[in-house]
């Protein structure tokens, strides 16, 4: 068994190859599940109370009670990327109500919930492909309306990037009403005469563990923050448009929807945020070597 291989299900450490459900599991019949991403960088999860935090909020929102403690928690992933030391690694962890004995919408009464958690690589854009920035456009936003819940069903999301891509663009920015709310994987920010502006949480976006992050650093910076609704007008007014997440971090937006951001080119409060960003991370990984 290699270390790249290696998973976890439902108490056990196995080969990828022999990590089986049911086909009666409610995650596969009906997307009954959430999930969670978590970085690790040399080994050592990065916010992981955090991410175990919003995990546990949106099993909550499901209606599930936590499936394990934090230290279990904390021995099962720490576990899972001790090979991985010399490497960052994305960990995806997985949570679905499990197999019932048929199908049947109705929630079962005692579920045995499918717990898995797998590590992959994380491909970080280097600083020169940042520098040039990404080119999104805006999309309406199709999905339910908890999009608080991290949740498995993400048929909205996977559409509207596809959409994206389609136009040789990374990212879709989803509005609502008028309104911006996030990216189709990612979070968002403007910066407008200095300030920095981002949608207040709501059931309609993602508590993004980066986006907060993002906001203390940036105030420690002395930057100007506010937690505001962003119009679609003022994202082409902008002076700078980012999209974050926890494994693609910050990425500048240089084009909307064809219509060039800031002569084409990332802001002066990106890359003040973004080195900040960077040294943080330097930081973490030193006080865990």
């Amino acid at each position: 068994m290699t270390s790249e291989s290696t998973v976890f299900l439902n108490g056990e450490f196995l080969p990828l190859a022999d990590a089986k459900i049911s086909v009666l599991d409610r995650g596969f019949l009906f997307a009954d599940g959430i999930y969670e991403v978590i970085p690790a960088y040399q080994g050592q999860l990065f916010r992981l109370q955090q991410h175990l935090d919003r995990l546990n909020n949106s099993l909550s929102a499901i209606r599930m009670s936590p499936v394990m403690s934090d230290q279990q928690w904390i021995d099962v992933l720490t576990k899972l990327v001790e090979p991985h030391a010399q490497t960052d690694q994305s960990v995806y962890v997985q949570v679905t109500r499990g197999a019932s004995s048929h199908r049947d919408h109705s929630l079962p009464d005692d579920p045995t919930p499918t717990i898995f958690a797998m590590c992959q690589t994380i491909v970080v854009d280097n600083l020169n492909t940042l520098a040039k920035g990404i080119s999104a456009i805006t999309l309406d936003d199709i999905r339910w309306d908890w999009c608080h819940i991290k949740s498995i069903a993400l048929l909205g999301n996977i559409l509207l990037k596809q959409q994206a891509s389609d136009q040789q663009c990374t990212e879709a920015i989803l509005l609502r009403d008028g309104f911006a709310t996030e990216g189709s994987a990612s979070n968002l920010f403007i910066v407008k005469n200095g300030q920095l502006i981002t949608p207040p949480k709501s059931h309609y976006l993602l508590p993004g563990i980066t986006r907060d992050l993002i906001l203390e650093l940036a105030i420690e910076e002395g930057i100007d923050c506010v937690e505001r609704e962003i119009s679609e007008q003022q994202l082409y007014d902008a002076d700078e448009i980012w999209l974050t997440s926890s494994t693609k971090e910050i990425m500048p937006v240089t084009e909307l929807n064809e219509q060039a951001i800031n002569n084409a080119q990332p802001g002066e409060i990106w890359h003040k945020v973004s080195s900040r960003y960077r040294q943080f991370k330097q930081q973490f990984r030193q006080n865990n070597d």
